[in-house]
C-alpha cells in the first residue's frame, strides 16, 4: 500500500511541475488582470491601455488624463507577441471605446538582431486581432520611444515606427502618435534627465510630454 501511495505521490509531484513548466510567461500578470476586473467590474467605453512597462509604471495614468475613464492593462516585458499570444484575455472582457497600444521595444531588446518587419507585422497581427472584435472603434499606436539605454537599438526602432505609422495612416479610425520629438532638447538630442537610473522608464515629466501629445487623440 505504501508503494502504491508513492508512486501516486510521485505522478502527482511530476504532474505539478510539469503544469507549472507550461505555463507561458506573463501568465501570472494576466491572472491579475482578471482578478482585477472581478473584482471591479471594467466599465464601457473606457480607453483600453496595452502594451508593455510604459504602460505599467504609468500607475496614475488616469491623474494625467481628467475625466477620461481609462483601463492600464499593460504587464512589464511584454512584447507584441505577448500581446498576440493573451490578445483573447486582453481583449475579451472589455467593451472600450479606444485602445492605445505601446509595444515593440522589448521585441528588439530581447534580439538585437531583430528586423523592423518582423516587429511591423507582429503589430499588424494584433491590430487584425483587435479588428475582428471590435471593428469601428478608434486604435492607436504609440511610437517606439528613444530609450538612452537601448541606442544600438535605435536604429531598427526607428524604422519600425516608420512603416507602423505609414499603415496606420491607412487604416480607418486608427492613429500613429509620435512622442519622439517631445522628449528631445532643443538640439535634436534625447533629453536623459527624462528617465530614471535605468535609462529606459520615465519620471513624471517624461510622462507629461506624452500626455500633451496624447491629449488630442484621447476619445
Amino acid at each position: 500500500m505504501k508503494k502504491i501511495f508513492s508512486v501516486l505521490l510521485l505522478i502527482f509531484a511530476c504532474t505539478l511541475i510539469f503544469s507549472q513548466e507550461k505555463k507561458p510567461m506573463f501568465w501570472q500578470d494576466i491572472q491579475d488582470f482578471k482578478k482585477l476586473d472581478q473584482e471591479t467590474p471594467p466599465p464601457q467605453n473606457s480607453i483600453l491601455l496595452l502594451g508593455s512597462s510604459s504602460f505599467t509604471k504609468w500607475q496614475d495614468v488616469s491623474d494625467y488624463f481628467p475625466g477620461k475613464v481609462i483601463i492600464n492593462r499593460g504587464f512589464g516585458g511584454s512584447r507584441l507577441t505577448d500581446l498576440n499570444y493573451f490578445s483573447e484575455d486582453l481583449l475579451k472582457p472589455y467593451q472600450p471605446k479606444q485602445i492605445i497600444v505601446y509595444c515593440g521595444e522589448n521585441d528588439f531588446a530581447d534580439d538585437a538582431k531583430l528586423k523592423a518587419d518582423v516587429v511591423v507585422e507582429r503589430f499588424k497581427t494584433f491590430y487584425k486581432k483587435i479588428r475582428e472584435k471590435f471593428p469601428n472603434i478608434q486604435v492607436d499606436y504609440i511610437s517606439i520611444k528613444y530609450s538612452p539605454s537601448r541606442e544600438h537599438l535605435w536604429p531598427q526602432m526607428k524604422e519600425a515606427n516608420k512603416k507602423i505609422a505609414k499603415f496606420m495612416k491607412k487604416e480607418k479610425n486608427a492613429d500613429f502618435i509620435d512622442i519622439t520629438k517631445v522628449m528631445n532638447d532643443a538640439n535634436g538630442n534625447i533629453r536623459k534627465d527624462l528617465f530614471v537610473e535605468d535609462m529606459l522608464h520615465m519620471t513624471p515629466e517624461g510622462y507629461q510630454l506624452w500626455t500633451s501629445v496624447m491629449n488630442p487623440y484621447m476619445k
